[in-house]
């Protein structure tokens, strides 16, 4: 088979790890041909496609980014659609395609799978908010990275007895925020799946500030404070409808030192969470949902998308990874609680 593969939306590391097992499984076991798409689903599009033989993946794995490029397309705007990207692929000799994305991006694949196109998918969100696998690749290289970061605004808050707040990503979940401000010790972490008050959040940083320390919050860009009823965004929408996120620390660092005195200060980690290389347990999941992505295009298991259950790969329909959020349940909510203030 002639195999295409696409990576969609945001980079995150661990791409070029997927790209790398899909490509030399293929090829070693399956004896297919691969290409990639340039750009995502505008490539898949416009039929821009780069050969992907077997020289072309060398020691790619450890590689940041993705050596496809990407981008955050809508495939079914302007020129787009099923019967367009249909006689696309027809044109080019192309069987079946490897879509890595997030959410929007297998939803994407789902409609275009429903109208009859041959796709499987591989889930990328370094937020980690796919229901339908217990981990997906880049999470733990961001909270690497997350924590690294904040352990560097600890030594400098303590120095000047500051007040430290760290935005990092999660617009609808905060499993980063979680992870890394359980890490670095924060004195408060703020989620999505979490309303809570401007006065509690200064309880907690007067508490911390009591006992000698300089305090630090970790706060996740979609966080929405009990007064507000939607997360902070002046930065207009995307391609996909939805507000771009970030900004919500300075809010935040703004209130804490006008109710409490105390000097604050806001670091938005933004973009440094999803750069630079994936960890080594990132290759190895991003590796191994590569290869099995192979094994669902060679067994013709259309519709589906590869995923971590415990330690075993396995496969479930994008109606099932698609239905639900994995938000951070109440219960490790309470748990990282217990250390705040």
């Amino acid at each position: 088979m002639r195999i295409g593969i696409l990576t969609s939306g945001g980079d995150c590391p661990g791409l070029n790890a997927v790209i790398r097992g899909a490509v030399l499984k293929g090829i070693k076991v399956g004896g297919h041909e691969f290409v990639g798409f340039r750009d995502g689903w505008r490539g898949v599009v416009e039929g821009d496609i780069v050969e992907l033989p077997r020289h072309s993946v060398r020691g790619i794995s450890k590689q940041g980014g993705t050596i496809l490029g990407t981008s955050r397309t809508n495939p079914f705007d302007g020129d787009g659609g099923p019967s367009r990207i249909g006689q696309t692929l027809e044109n080019l000799g192309i069987d079946a395609v490897i879509a890595i994305g997030g959410e929007g991006t297998l939803a994407a694949a789902k409609r275009l799978t429903d109208a009859g196109l041959k796709i499987v998918g591989v889930p990328k969100t370094v937020d980690n908010d796919l229901d339908a696998t217990d981990y997906t690749f880049g999470f733990d290289t961001a909270v690497q990275i997350a924590t690294e970061a904040i352990d560097r605004l600890r030594t400098t808050g303590e120095s000047h007895h500051r007040c430290m707040v760290a935005e990092v990503m999660g617009r609808n979940v905060g499993w980063i925020a979680l992870h890394s401000g359980m890490a670095s010790g924060a004195h408060a972490i703020l989620i999505p799946e979490q309303q809570v008050s401007m006065e509690q959040v200064c309880n907690w940083v007067l508490t911390a500030r009591d006992r000698g320390r300089a305090p630090l919050v970790v706060v996740a860009e979609g966080f929405v404070p009990a007064h507000l009823k939607a997360p902070h965004s002046e930065r207009g929408l995307d391609t996909f409808g939805r507000a771009r996120l970030g900004g919500i620390a300075d809010q935040i660092a703004l209130s804490i030192e006008e109710r409490t005195g105390i000097e604050s200060r806001a670091t938005v980690l933004g973009h440094i969470q999803r750069g630079g290389v994936p960890s080594a347990f990132d290759r190895v999941l991003a590796t191994r949902l590569g290869m099995a992505a192979v094994d669902s295009v060679t067994q013709g298991l259309w519709g589906t998308m590869v995923s971590l259950n415990g330690t075993n790969i396995e496969r479930v329909g994008f109606d099932a990874a698609l239905g639900n959020l994995k938000r951070v349940p109440q219960d490790r909510y309470d748990e990282a609680a217990i250390l705040f203030g």
